[in-house]
């Protein structure tokens, strides 16, 4: 629950569940929780973290936006 000074604490979570329900559910539901599991793993390690753009990261993939992070702080750091 959201403080009252702060009413869009939990906006990052809610943005995920939306993205996980329209993304990855749909209208469909898991058989068991294995399969629940198995297909969080897939779509978090497999799409959210590869290929899919997020806004918050100037449109880049979190992969993209981590080697591009490390490489310029890595440059500075040897300089």
């Amino acid at each position: 629950m959201a403080e009252k000074e702060n009413p869009y604490q939990n906006a990052h979570a809610e943005s995920l569940w939306s993205r996980l329900k329209a993304e990855l559910l749909g209208d469909d539901c898991f058989d068991n929780l294995q399969d629940a599991h198995g297909e969080l793993c897939n779509y978090i390690e497999g799409y959210c973290n590869i290929r899919r753009l997020h806004s918050a990261l100037g449109y880049q993939s979190p992969i993209n936006f981590e080697k591009q992070y490390y490489q310029a702080n890595l440059t500075k750091t040897l300089n």
